[in-house]
Parts: C-alpha cells; sequence; structure tokens
C-alpha cells in the first residue's frame, strides 16, 4: 500500500520498473516510462533499474506493501552486489529505500489489530528456502506463541506448501488458533475471512491472499474484530474470557471497514 512519501517519488521519476501488475496502479503520465515483467525475474528487474539510474534517470523500483518487506529493495541490492564486482561505477548509483504499508500490518488493521503482540512475517514460498527450514521455523515461532503472518501462502506451482503448513501447525498446537485470510487487501477486491487453523479452506487461498495465524490469546470479538493482546500476564491475555470458540470464529467472513 502507498505512503504519502512513495506517492511523492512516483510523481516526479522518469522509470518506473516492476512485476507487470504492481507497475500497471502507477498512473500513465507525460514522461513516464513503464517496465513491466514476470515474477522470478526480480534481480533483472533490480539490475535494469540500475542501468537507467547510471544513465542519469530518476527511477522506481516498486513493490506491492512494503518494498524493504519480501520485496524489491533486497533484491535491488542483490543486483547491486554483482554488479559492483563487474564494474565499481554501480557503487555511485545513489539508491533510496521509501516505505510502505507492509501486507501483513494492513492485513491486522483490517481486522484490528490481530498483529498487537509479539509477531513474525514468514515468506512461505520454498523456492529460496527448503521446506525442512521453514517446517522448523514455523513450529518454533507457533508453538513460542509467537503471531505468524505467511506470505506467498499458495501458488499453482506450489499448491500444497500451505496445506503442509496448516497440518504441521495443528499437530503442533491443534485446529483451535484464530486465522484470518486477507485478500487483495487495499484494492477493490479486498476481502477477510477469519476462521481457525482446523477450519482453514486452503484452496480458497492464493497468491492475493495473506495468511495470518494468530496466538493462543487472540480473541475474536461479537462484532468481528480480531486482536491480540501486548501481554501474557496480563488479566485479558492470561484468561481470554471474550475469545469466540473454535466454531464461531470458523468461516466466519465480514466485508472492509474501509
Amino acid at each position: 500500500m502507498a505512503h504519502p512519501e512513495a506517492a511523492e517519488v512516483l510523481a516526479g521519476v522518469d522509470h518506473v520498473v516492476g512485476y507487470g501488475p504492481y507497475v500497471a496502479r502507477v498512473p500513465q503520465r507525460e514522461g513516464l516510462a513503464r517496465h513491466a515483467s514476470g515474477n522470478g525475474v526480480e534481480t533483472d528487474r533490480g539490475r535494469l533499474a540500475l542501468d537507467l539510474a547510471r544513465s542519469g534517470d530518476e527511477v522506481a523500483l516498486v513493490s506491492g506493501g512494503d518494498a524493504g518487506v519480501f520485496g524489491m529493495a533486497t533484491a535491488l541490492f542483490e543486483s547491486r552486489e554483482v554488479a559492483v564486482v563487474d564494474d565499481p561505477g554501480y557503487a555511485d548509483v545513489r539508491v533510496r529505500v521509501v516505505p510502505g504499508v507492509t501486507a501483513a500490518h494492513a492485513a491486522s488493521a483490517l481486522v484490528g489489530a490481530v498483529l498487537g503482540g509479539d509477531h513474525a512475517l514468514v515468506n512461505l514460498s520454498d523456492n529460496l528456502k527448503p521446506w525442512e527450514v521453514l517446517a522448523d521455523r514455523l513450529t518454533a515461532l507457533v508453538s513460542r506463541d509467537v503471531s505468524v503472518a505467511l506470505y506467498n501462502p499458495r501458488s499453482r506451482s506450489r499448491p500444497e506448501t500451505l496445506g503442509a503448513a496448516r497440518d504441521l501447525l495443528v499437530d503442533a498446537v491443534g485446529p483451535d488458533r484464530v486465522v484470518v485470510v486477507a485478500r487483495h487487501v487495499g484494492r477493490d477486491e479486498e476481502a477477510v475471512v477469519v476462521t481457525t487453523l482446523g477450519g482453514l479452506d486452503v484452496d480458497a487461498v492464493d497468491m492475493g491472499c495473506l495468511v495470518v495465524i494468530g496466538a493462543s490469546t487472540t480473541r475474536v470479538t461479537a462484532d468481528g474484530w480480531v486482536w491480540t493482546p501486548r501481554s501474557l500476564g496480563s488479566r485479558v491475555g492470561v484468561d481470554n474470557p471474550s475469545r469466540t470458540g473454535p466454531a464461531d470464529a470458523s468461516s466466519h467472513a465480514r466485508p472492509s471497514r474501509g
């Protein structure tokens, strides 16, 4: 989601480089060249942005959410590291990382404050790290009562990853943890479903979704808010008297609050 500083930058650059759907969100204007590309070529995009900037133009390398969270900022630095080895002149290209609103925190705000306590952000894609590493990290985090937001939860090339993660976590902590599935956060198609680990419909999740697994203390109010207490030692965090039970939480959908 756009930050005012990001909107200001986009209004003044000569080029926008990025994944096609993200580039398409930047309005076309006179003097702006848009360079869209497909998925899986992030370092190529980074190198293109560096080359354009080295020629003297102002370039925006865009991401969805925050570029510094599973976004193009890291890909740019990876590309820059390789480019500098080939040509030290690339070290003179000025880089500025402009923050946005992370998908996880936008989704948390959509439902209330599901990430209001300790939390972690995990990329569920096993393209860049093996499943064994993902499984170990997820089990450790959820078993220690840390809320977890899952990016890239399920794709056509990885249809089984989310289901495997769900089964793993049900074995570790049981089926009753609150789960939020937020789709197309910040866009016209925005929608959210509140369910549980046991009730999670894996087949309904795709790359347009972000999945948040709450802590044992995460609460669902009667009017649909989802929040996690800040303190494990607080009165509300220990007894959790108002948390909606698993049957009530499962498959509970509500529209965006706008």
